[in-house]
């Protein structure tokens, strides 16, 4: 180490005077004041050049520790159900609901009118049986709870559950059925072929299983499609045979939001209430459009099971959960309104008219490095795989590196997330609303600011 270095870093102010530069409770000065000491240093060792003085980089290092980690973004990629940005944006009379819930205490597990204990499942058990025809139903945490309660509860250990080949999927995250099943206790019997399965394999498993069969699960392929010479048996079929069903839809489609064209190929909840499967199962927040929860709809046997096994305790949902997951489930009372204050629904059905005006204000906002051009959004979630759906964007047209411009965007104050195609930073109008507008267009004019 030479003797120019060894002087630069002792002269680095020690911790406690650098924070007593800062105007911040001790704790957060003094750990400013840390990261600050210890950037420096860095910089310094490897002969990098400081662009500012360590009281600035300290200041920098105050600010980011002050602020919320989780964060409001401007989604403009065009991706609807985001899962790295939190999935489906609610509703406003979901947003308000949550925020009358958070306010003080509230009648989570209270029956007002008697004044005993009540169940948290009775404020959504109405609202699900109404919508769907379900006898009876409950919501956990999120989707993937909702399937691992609904295998334990009708099978568990010393029983099976018989599963199509072609249905043993893996979603994000790593969660795959196999392992689903193996958590529930419960012994796996696959069937059929990883592309065709007919109602015979079913019938074959049912009478040779080593064990006593639980249930018959049937997973939608949500985030991907088989194609060709494929096949599978209906819901209605399998709950013709000698074993309660388990059909897990995965994204979750209300009847009620069919009127929606990029939907009508996905699976409703009504569907497979009707056709008569004990446990159905989704998520709350992908198509249906509300907070993350997963839903369990069916018989009242199989309702029963899940509520009463001990694993539902550790999948309840929460109460702000709760109560923008029932806020979102009155919207879908009146289809119309649904369709059009559900964020999600609202974004997969707008037209061409609505999307070209917010490019065009985009456009004429951002100036010359703005260029309209035609450009698919996405679903998203690991809903509707195959849907593309069609529209105006702006792509920003800059002589530097997309990736860099990408990032400036993310600093802004909220941060906008955009996509870079074809060597170009692309924003959306799809998943913006007319609100985010102004807020993008500043965002971009200081992201290609020079300098």
């Amino acid at each position: 180490m030479g003797r120019r270095l060894q002087a630069g870093l002792s002269a680095l102010p020690a911790v406690h005077e650098l924070a007593a530069q800062l105007d911040a409770p001790h704790p957060l000065a003094v750990a400013a004041a840390r990261r600050a000491i210890d950037e420096q240093r860095s910089l310094m060792i490897a002969e990098a050049d400081a662009d500012v003085s360590i009281l600035q980089r300290a200041h920098a290092h105050l600010a980011a520790l002050a602020s919320p980690s989780l964060r409001r973004v401007i989604n403009a990629t065009g991706v609807i159900v985001h899962t790295s940005l939190g999935r489906a944006p609610l509703a406003p009379a979901a947003r308000e609901a949550v925020a009358r819930a958070a306010e003080g205490y509230s009648n989570l597990e209270l029956e007002l009118d008697s004044g005993s204990r009540g169940s948290r499942h009775d404020h959504v058990r109405s609202l699900l049986c109404e919508l769907t025809g379900a006898q009876a139903a409950i919501a956990v945490n999120n989707g993937a709870g909702a399937v691992l309660l609904a295998a334990a509860a009708l099978a568990g250990p010393g029983r099976a559950i018989i599963v199509s080949r072609g249905q043993l999927v893996e979603i994000g995250g790593g969660f795959r059925i196999p392992d689903v099943i193996a958590q529930s206790g419960s012994t796996m019997i696959e069937v059929g072929t990883t592309n065709r399965t007919n109602i015979g394999d079913y019938e074959r498993a049912l009478q040779s299983a080593p064990v006593p069969v639980g249930a018959i699960l049937r997973v939608h392929q949500s985030n991907f499609r088989t194609l060709g010479f494929v096949q599978d048996v209906p819901v209605q079929a399998l709950c013709g045979l000698s074993a309660p069903v388990i059909d897990d839809l995965g994204s979750g489609v209300l009847a009620g939001a069919n009127g929606i064209l990029a939907l009508g190929d996905e699976p409703d909840l009504e569907h497979s209430i009707r056709a008569g499967a004990a446990l159905v199962c989704c998520s709350g927040d992908k198509l249906l459009g509300g907070p993350q929860a997963g839903l369990l709809l069916g018989t009242r046997d199989g309702v029963a099971a899940a509520r009463e096994h001990p694993l539902a305790r550790a999948l309840r949902i929460d109460k702000l959960s709760l109560a923008g997951l029932e806020a979102t489930l009155m919207l879908y009372r009146d289809p119309a309104r649904a369709r059009q204050e559900i964020p999600v629904l609202a974004m997969l059905t707008q037209s061409e008219s609505q999307l070209a005006a917010r490019a065009g204000r985009l456009q004429d906002g951002i100036g010359p490095p703005a260029q309209a051009i035609r450009t698919l959004a996405r679903v998203g979630g690991g809903a509707l795989p195959l849907t593309e759906l069609e529209g105006p964007a702006v792509a920003l047209q800059v002589a530097g590196d997309p990736v860099t411009l990408a990032a400036r965007l993310r600093t802004a104050d909220p941060p906008v997330i955009a996509r870079i195609h074809d060597g170009r930073v692309v924003l959306d109008p799809r998943t913006l609303s007319d609100d985010e507008i102004e807020t993008v267009i500043a965002a971009a004019r200081q992201a290609l600011a020079p300098g």
